[in-house]
């Protein structure tokens, strides 16, 4: 499996703060944004992964990331010239995949607490596409997950005036090697964009979607905006002070995937040291 992550748009719902940086790059508490999807695919066991970026961002996503090969990765960069759809991704990362199954994130989102990778270790080949449902308060914001007295789902809904039910979806989609295809044939929708939900229904009329509820005491957050930007740093700032567990942390995410080894998880503390952060690190080898 191969990773992609979205990391473009124009984050107008972040302006000023946006005007001249991406807000993937902005700081959720003690690291970029970028960081807590990137640890979400490593620790999948993922290591070849697509950046999706605008024009203008690549360079910088490229100083801070680099290659990849640190983290014992393979990053590759594409640029967004229009933010176009979710699904625009699958499409434009069509020959990074390959062929192969794929994972797509979006680089505003923070994921802590679900084991995504729970079916990805029980060696089952994937067939079809695999999303995750979470009750929200505002599910108008997201798209829809609707279900059946009996646990199907019934219907998928891109953000609806009037939600069919309180499941949003985050984001985070798994899918089989003919997602690239699908989106590619996709029409765009009124918005102007190859929306995410019409791939989802593809899969859902071929009777190949599967819809997983969040386990309880897992955590979604968008950061997509201000005060979901604050609330996320809140979130990780706690988790960091009283249990001594830094989310997002993609050296650590790495190394216990066994992507680096001791001594390169050593050595990529020491610049990192005088923040906390790289002491954290030399903590883990303790």
């Amino acid at each position: 499996m191969r990773g992609i992550l979205l990391a473009g748009g124009t984050g107008r719902r972040l302006r000023p703060i946006t005007t001249s940086v991406s807000k993937h790059l902005l700081p959720v508490y003690d690291k970029p944004m970028i960081f807590y999807p990137l640890s979400t695919l490593v620790s999948l066991g993922i290591r070849e992964i697509l950046l999706v970026t605008t024009p203008v961002d690549r360079p910088l996503f490229q100083r801070l990331l680099g290659d990849g090969s640190q983290w014992g990765l393979r990053l590759e960069y594409v640029a967004q010239p229009r933010p176009e759809g979710i699904a625009q991704a699958l499409v434009l990362g069509e020959d990074f995949l390959g062929g192969m199954s794929s994972a797509l994130v979006l680089g505003d989102n923070l994921f802590h607490g679900m084991d995504f990778a729970a079916w990805a270790r029980s060696g089952v080949e994937l067939t079809g596409g695999h999303i995750f449902a979470y009750p929200v308060d505002q599910p108008s914001d997201y798209g829809v997950v609707e279900f059946s007295s009996d646990g199907r789902v019934r219907s998928l809904q891109e953000k609806p005036a009037r939600p069919r039910s309180r499941y949003a979806v985050p984001g985070l989609y798994f899918y089989d090697t003919e997602v690239a295809k699908i989106a590619r044939g996709m029409r765009p929708s009124a918005r102007g964009e190859l929306e995410i939900t019409a791939v989802n229904e593809y899969y859902l009329r071929e009777r190949t979607l599967r819809v997983t509820v969040m386990d309880r005491g897992s955590v979604w957050l968008d950061t997509g905006t201000v005060a979901d930007m604050a609330r996320a740093t809140e979130y990780v700032r706690v988790v960091d002070e009283r249990h001594g567990i830094k989310i997002g942390c993609i050296e650590e995410t790495a190394w216990r995937a066994g992507f680096i080894d001791d001594t390169q998880l050593r050595l990529l503390a020491q610049p990192l040291l005088g923040s906390g952060y790289g002491e954290y690190l030399l903590r883990l080898l303790d």
